[in-house]
């Protein structure tokens, strides 16, 4: 939903052809229905979160032990500001992953690397592949990085920008079971990690060598990162239905943020120090000092918060002063506020699941349909449909791990498979989830009802690929 306020789209409408189908392929013409389908029915994205919230209000009202209005009313307050911490972490992965992807060296890499793109084709590949490499790295980085080599890739090439989008959309949810930043792989392999309920089961923890690095894991990634861009290619609209960015506004939208043109204050006292580098190797240098210090007793290790404060640092260095630093960071704020707006009515959800025990319900139903062969598909699936409701990993693994963990123990069922399964469950949910393709349109400009009509199709193709590595090969690969 685009206001006043909003920043311009970087693709201007166009005209719908007399004949639409003429000259498409199969692919092509269900594409092109994806998207008309998304465009004209789902609605803004906020409005998706208020009808999940009544949705699974009524289920609790309807199953739940405990589901009566007081305690869903309750549960949903508490929930909303019980995640306040969480979602701030969240936010700020985003805004220091964007500064740190803005900085002039980043940008400079990302336009050399551009120039690669001499066809759509290539074009896809590119950002599907920078995109895929960055997420692997640290989803926050590769979420900002793959919208802005979008932005450089469309002034190079002229493709459908949606289609191009999607593609760095589609690269990045590949963190959630293949990047070592995964919310639940981390969880799981942290001692005394709050979320490790594995470990709270069985008291050990999973490496990360039985889940991200894991053989069936990597085949599953591996197979997904190439039929992936494959499906793209192929479903690569029609000449006619191209709607390519404007180049134009692109060009402006480039700018630098530390543009001193006009500035009155460039030689006084404050301008001076505003720029000064000192003043910001000064947070740089104390905290490489404090983080060497920690890694040198303690071992390296990261969290969410030392990832967060690894993106501060580098940020800073590579801006070089607080002035251009300040400047990334507000640039990067305006892509956060559905975020902030729609983070705490995710957490509502999570506190009506979990208040009025709903999410118990859900594990005496798997009990009694699963075996310990079933168990990682089913609980694919479930995650699929949970990430609708509950689009973060963390807390996404906080509503479906403690129900999923003793049903897995209690049939026999493969504890690394099972847990790695809710994470590829939460890629292939999020593929139609606009929740996190919020903040890439927003960077990239453009409307994320057309880019989701792209990914509902590598959902349907990766998605059923997913679904069979965990209905046959994981309960052989990792064991039961």
């Amino acid at each position: 939903m685009e206001t006043h306020d909003s920043p311009p789209l970087a693709v201007r409408p166009q005209a719908v052809p007399d004949h639409p189908n003429e000259g498409k392929s199969l692919l092509q013409r269900a594409v092109s229905s994806c998207v008309y389908l998304f465009e004209r029915v789902m609605p803004d994205p906020f409005v998706i979160v208020i009808l999940l919230t009544v949705m699974v209000a009524c289920l609790a009202l309807v199953f739940a032990p405990k589901g009566t209005p007081e305690v869903i009313l309750t549960g949903w307050y508490k929930g909303i500001f019980g995640i306040f911490t969480f979602a701030f972490q969240m936010v700020l992965v985003l805004v220091t992953g964007y500064a740190l992807a803005s900085a002039s060296l980043i940008k400079a890499a990302l336009r050399s690397v551009s120039k690669l793109a001499v066809g759509p084709a290539s074009a896809v590949l590119l950002v599907f592949s920078v995109g895929a490499v960055a997420t692997f790295l640290n989803w926050g980085f590769g979420l900002v990085v793959g919208a802005l080599l979008s932005k450089q890739v469309a002034r190079q090439v002229r493709v459908d920008f949606a289609w191009l989008v999607a593609a760095a959309y589609s690269s990045w949810v590949l963190w959630a079971f293949t990047g070592m930043s995964s919310s639940i792989a981390l969880s799981i392999a942290s001692p005394g990690n709050p979320l490790n309920i594995v470990e709270q089961h069985t008291h050990s923890a999973v490496p990360l060598a039985h889940t991200v690095f894991a053989g069936w894991n990597l085949l599953a990634g591996v197979a997904a990162m190439v039929l992936i861009p494959v499906v793209f290619i192929l479903m690569r609209p029609a000449d006619k239905d191209v709607i390519a960015a404007d180049v134009a506004l692109l060009e402006a939208e480039d700018k630098n943020v530390d543009d001193e043109t006009g500035d009155s204050r460039a030689h006084t006292f404050a301008g001076l120090l505003e720029r000064s580098r000192i003043c910001a190797l000064v947070f740089v240098l104390a905290g490489a000092g404090y983080l060497a210090m920690q890694w040198t007793r303690h071992g390296v290790s990261l969290d969410i918060n030392t990832v967060i404060f690894i993106f501060l640092l580098a940020g800073l260095c590579l801006h070089g002063s607080p002035r251009r630093y300040v400047g990334a960071v507000t640039e990067a704020a305006k892509v956060t506020g559905p975020m902030l707006l729609q983070y705490p009515f995710y957490g509502g959800i999570m506190g009506i699941m979990s208040a009025t025990a709903l999410d118990e319900t859900v594990a005496h139903a798997y009990i009694h349909v699963a075996s310990s062969t079933t168990l990682p598909f089913l609980s694919y699936l479930a995650s699929g449909v949970i990430t609708l409701f509950i689009p973060s990993g963390g807390g996404h693994w906080a509503v479906q791990g403690p129900f999923t963990i003793p049903a897995a123990m209690q049939l026999g069922a493969s504890l690394p498979g099972t847990s790695m399964a809710i994470a590829a469950g939460e890629m292939a949910g999020s593929l139609l989830q606009p929740f996190w393709a919020i903040p890439v349109v927003a960077i990239a400009g453009v409307g994320v009802q057309r880019v989701l009509g792209f990914t509902l199709v590598i959902f349907l193709t990766a998605g059923s690929l997913l679904g069979f590595v965990y209905l046959f090969v994981v309960p052989v690969w990792a064991g039961t």
